[in-house]
């Protein structure tokens, strides 16, 4: 049965697989997509729906000024710093997100980057690649505590796969659970970060980016670190501090960090990143699956059989937080 609905895909020429799929999935919906205002100008007087599949944040705040009648815009990201503009931010338009569709991988990445740092597979690349025979003793990472700002859905999936290895997960939320975690030992909340800091061998940031929590992990932070530990950033880039970090990496008051978000993407050549070789870098890929973007397409058009149904939406955003 045809849709009243029409759905504007904001999209690149790369994105058309998933357009595609979009299309054979939804069936007898209106579906438009483009990378201009110009293309989109005609069929957004009429767009209830607005999809960011990969749209420039200056072209989604220009097409979704263009629809008259919207009512509902979901981001296939899941940070939000980019997309929640005054005028978005301030309209009855209903947001929502990625959540939960990379939380998987990023969780996996996690996990890799402990027992990098934990077996010093940096050290074996090394060796093999100078063809030097040089045994070492490496780390167990059972009973080593893993501290998580940031406990949500990203958060949970570090968890559960620490707890799997037999250790200690902490975690930080902003707002107090309602019931016993499955993963986590003890739930700080926001204002015992630095305690829960003091006790983690792997601090684990998969915070969203707001004013809160930018710059949240600092000089103070660092210094309340052990000197034997990791920091791994999933989240974004600004919650940590940069300058900071570089120097905590510099002068080894801290082991090491597994970065996979930066200040300035791509991250500039020349980097203090590049050079160190207490850094594990990842160029902010470490949820591109092989079908990470079907899969984000997929919970779109999920979405938007809810939305048909007259359901809840999943993942709906409180625009005053941002997140």
């Amino acid at each position: 049965m045809p849709s009243s609905e029409t759905i504007l895909v904001l999209a690149e020429p790369d994105d058309e697989p998933q357009v595609q799929l979009l299309r054979k999935r939804l069936q007898g919906v209106q579906i438009v997509a483009g990378n201009s205002a110009a293309a989109l100008s005609d069929p957004a007087r009429n767009a209830t729906v607005l999809y960011n599949c990969s749209g420039r944040l200056e072209l989604f705040r220009e097409v979704s000024g263009l629809c008259p009648h919207l009512k509902w815009v979901h981001s296939r990201s899941v940070g939000l710093e980019r997309t929640l503009f005054p005028e978005l931010a301030g309209s009855h338009v209903v947001l929502t997100n990625g959540r939960g569709v990379f939380s998987a991988a990023l969780g996996e990445f996690a996990l890799g980057a402990i027992l990098y740092f934990a077996k010093d597979f940096r050290r074996m690349i090394r060796n093999q690649s100078a063809e030097v025979w040089e045994q070492f003793d490496v780390e167990r990472v059972e009973d080593k505590t893993v501290g998580v700002v940031g406990y949500g859905d990203i958060g949970r999936a570090v968890a559960s796969r620490a707890k799997a290895l037999g250790m200690k997960v902490l975690g930080l939320k902003r707002h107090a659970m309602q019931k016993p975690d499955a993963f986590a030992q003890q739930i700080f909340p926001h204002h015992e970060l630095l305690r829960m800091i003091a006790l983690s061998d792997y601090l684990v940031v998969s915070a969203p980016l707001t004013a809160e929590t930018r710059g949240m992990i600092a000089k103070t932070e660092f210094s309340t670190m052990k000197r034997t530990a990791v920091l791994i950033n999933l989240g974004r880039g600004p919650i940590v501090d940069e300058d900071a970090l570089v120097r905590a990496l510099t002068e080894k008051t801290i082991r090491g960090a597994a970065l996979d978000v930066f200040d300035e993407e791509p991250l500039p050549k020349g980097h203090p990143f590049y050079r160190l070789d207490n850094v594990l870098l990842s160029p902010h890929c470490a949820d591109h699956t092989s079908d990470w973007l079907d899969n984000a397409t997929l919970f779109f058009a999920e979405q938007f059989e809810r939305y048909e149904r007259g359901e809840k939406l999943r993942n709906v955003v409180d625009k005053s937080v941002g997140y």
